[in-house]
């Protein structure tokens, strides 16, 4: 509403809803009428009588109070040895294989490519 104050706004408040509050406005909230919101008692603040005593105390649990164990794993197997040299030849073979595949899809790329720009230049 421009130039005009809404039904919901305090007395002397901007209207735009971001504007940063007055620093010599009151604190708390405040409702339609203008008076401050209900709270209970000791809000706004003000600590409870006493102070903060900190989270209760727990009480230790009683010894041995985790499940008895029934059941014992074995140890772990012993894994057999490992052929380094036929790791080797295995990893050579499928290398020269993959080449291989590479190789052929290069070179029918190569001639599909050639049959291609032999269409369009004829």
């Amino acid at each position: 509403m421009p130039g005009g104050t809404s039904p919901w706004s305090r007395e002397g408040a901007s209207e735009s809803p971001w504007a940063r509050p007055d620093p010599a406005a009151p604190t708390g909230g405040w409702t339609a009428t203008g008076g401050e919101w209900p709270g209970p008692a000791g809000y706004a603040g003000a600590p409870a009588p006493g102070g903060y005593a900190g989270p209760p105390t727990g009480t230790p649990p009683p010894p041995g109070w985790r499940p008895p164990v029934h059941v014992q794993v074995p140890p772990p197997r012993q894994l057999p040895p490992q052929d380094m040299a036929a790791m080797d030849r295995s990893e050579q073979r499928a290398q020269q294989l993959t080449y291989g595949v590479g190789a052929v899809v290069g070179v029918v790329l190569l001639l599909l490519t050639c049959l291609l720009c032999s269409r369009i230049l004829f």
